[in-house]
């Protein structure tokens, strides 16, 4: 076979046979090229992933058929344009190509997700720039808001909707507002965003202006921030002043709500600041005259006021005489008793009561008041109600170690010396003889008028028993007794339970020589009775060594009465016997 020239080669290897066995015209190679061109220049290119710009071509029950400027037409799922329910033919979308060809051939288009693309741009760009964005609040959630931003949930925190503190997150749901993006959460696709940062830069710039004219005195309106139990937060435009609680007013008040509410709009007058001008302190009450100015002129010590007790303490009771105007009622001052107890036992917060005013300051401005003065002083008539000698009854109000004191009526009260207690015992402390609450029968012995004392006995109510005792337990008698207690220089012995003796230490030894002690029942001689100092001595020795004398002198007695007779050998033998037995004895 003949070689084919370089010219034939060239046909058969550039020429189209798919096309000539179809019976496809051929085409003008410059033609091709310019179509070729047309259309990279006028179609876009499917492979790219990319928002693109389409109009809508036609909506059915399901799709919205949208051209792209591709070489197909794209379809979109309907349900992507709830949001726009009036969407029509010839309107704009934004879109991107999800499938670009499906099993039928058809290019899939996604306008949510371009949606979501170009938003989360937008949102990225804000939080570069700074632009202030529109948001949609569409819930409350945990700690804040929910807001649509271009299409995107972003979180509003629940101090970042105002600059003062928000009670009522409800009223802001539903509503457009105004935003700052300030944080953006790449990872978690995560968006903050905050209306509060708006407030503050226009805020900043009066705070500026405000702080720049403050001075001390000047008068100025604010708005009720923020009450705490320490006292009232002021918004003076963009600067925060503080009310304490005792410049709020001039009368006393427990908490500051019981004078301001939040939100309320009032004229507060400037006290002092720092240096900064940061913290600043007002005052409410300065912008009213104060009332002791505006007291009763004619008002004077010994007048009856009324009022309404606003504190207690301990010491005693303030008194609100006017709004504003106090007087202290000191416990000494509220009963003619002499046993000061707490104010609390005569007032309590709310009573009204009726005082009379025993001290006026009016430079100063305070007031001392007194309540029993409205009484009569129960010591004004006291020696016609209790002259000496006169028996009452009265309560055992306190003990002393020297006595007891004994109230006979509120403001009269007596004491009765420990030695006026009993006429037998010995009572070393009052707690022996009674109880405080008990009632005590007692007698006047002595009254001092200017001093306001009394002076009472209890035993001097019965007869003294010691008139008797002289009879019966007189020098020489002997009684059986019981030993009591033992004390350093002897014993104290009981006789009936009602006579007390005491028992030297040298009149204890028994006759075998040995010590009595305490417990032991025996017989005790009286060696010594005072009827004026209440004392009666007593001896056991006494009892048998009496009775030994008493031998020795009955045998002397027989041995003189012999005159010259001669003493028999027994009788000097006897005498020996028993002299011997008495020295013994000492």
């Amino acid at each position: 076979m003949a070689e084919l020239s370089k010219a034939q080669e060239d046909f058969l290897t550039g020429f189209n046979w798919h096309n000539y066995s179809e019976g496809i015209d051929p085409v003008d190679e410059k033609n091709l090229r310019e179509f070729e061109e047309l259309v990279a220049k006028t179609f876009i290119s499917t492979n790219q992933v990319e928002v693109v710009e389409g109009v809508v071509v036609r909506v059915t029950d399901r799709d919205v058929i949208v051209d792209i400027n591709a070489k197909s037409e794209g379809v979109i799922s309907l349900n992507e344009f709830r949001y726009n329910p009036s969407l029509k033919v010839g309107d704009k979308v934004e879109v991107l190509i999800d499938v670009r060809e499906d099993k039928t051939g058809q290019l899939v288009l996604s306008h949510k997700k371009a949606r979501i693309i170009k938003s989360w741009d937008r949102v990225i760009s804000a939080h570069d720039t700074g632009e202030i964005v529109n948001g949609f609040v569409k819930c409350r959630t945990k700690g804040g808001m929910i807001v649509d931003v271009f299409g995107i949930e972003a979180f509003l925190p629940g101090s970042q909707i105002d600059v003062k503190p928000i009670r009522d997150y409800d009223v802001y749901v539903n509503k457009m507002m105004e935003f700052k993006v300030v944080k953006i959460n790449h990872e978690f696709k995560n968006v903050v965003v905050s209306h509060k940062a708006l407030i503050e830069a226009d805020i900043e710039v009066q705070k500026r202006e405000i702080i720049g004219q403050l001075e001390k005195g000047q008068v100025l309106e604010g708005i009720v921030k923020n009450i705490t139990s320490y006292g009232v937060f002021i918004d003076l435009g963009g600067v925060d002043g503080l009310i304490h609680i005792t410049d709020l007013s001039w009368s006393r008040i427990n908490h500051p709500s019981e004078v301001l509410e939040l939100d309320q709009k009032l004229n507060v007058v400037i006290l002092d600041f720092d240096d900064e001008k940061t913290r600043i302190q007002l005052g409410l009450k300065q912008l009213f005259p104060h009332p002791w100015d505006a007291l009763d002129s004619n008002l004077a010590i010994g007048d009856k006021v009324k009022g309404k007790v606003v504190v207690i303490a301990d010491y005693g009771a303030f008194i609100e005489v006017a709004e504003g105007v106090e007087g202290l009622i000191h416990v000494s001052e509220m009963s003619w008793s002499t046993h000061l107890r707490s104010a609390q036992d005569f007032v309590k917060v709310g009573d009204q009561v009726e005082a009379v005013i025993l001290t006026l300051d009016r430079d100063e401005r305070k007031m001392s008041l007194g309540i029993k003065q409205l009484s009569q002083d129960p010591w004004t008539d006291i020696t016609t109600k209790y002259p000496v000698g006169s028996r009452h009854t009265g309560i055992v109000r306190n003990f002393t170690n020297f006595g007891i004191f004994v109230e006979l009526e509120e403001g009269i009260d007596g004491l009765v010396y420990i030695s006026d207690l009993s006429w037998t015992k010995k009572v070393k402390h009052p707690s022996e003889f009674i109880n405080i609450g008990d009632s005590m029968d007692v007698i006047v012995l002595e009254l001092d008028v200017d001093g306001r004392k009394l002076s009472l006995s209890h035993k001097q109510t019965t007869e003294n028993p010691w008139d008797k005792y002289e009879g019966t337990y007189g020098v020489g008698t002997v009684h059986s007794g019981t030993i009591t207690e033992m004390v350093d220089k002897g014993a104290t012995v009981e006789f009936g339970g009602e006579v007390v003796a005491f028992v030297p230490s040298r009149h204890l030894e028994k006759e075998d020589g040995k010590k009595l002690k305490k417990g032991d029942v025996v017989d005790f001689k009286v060696i010594e009775f005072n009827k004026e100092f209440k004392r009666i001595v007593a001896s056991h020795t006494a009892t048998f060594r009496d009775e030994e004398d008493k031998n020795v002198k009955q045998a002397e007695m027989a041995a003189s009465s012999t005159g010259n007779e001669k003493s028999t050998l027994g009788d000097i033998d006897a005498l020996a016997e028993l002299k011997a037995k008495m020295e013994k004895n000492e």
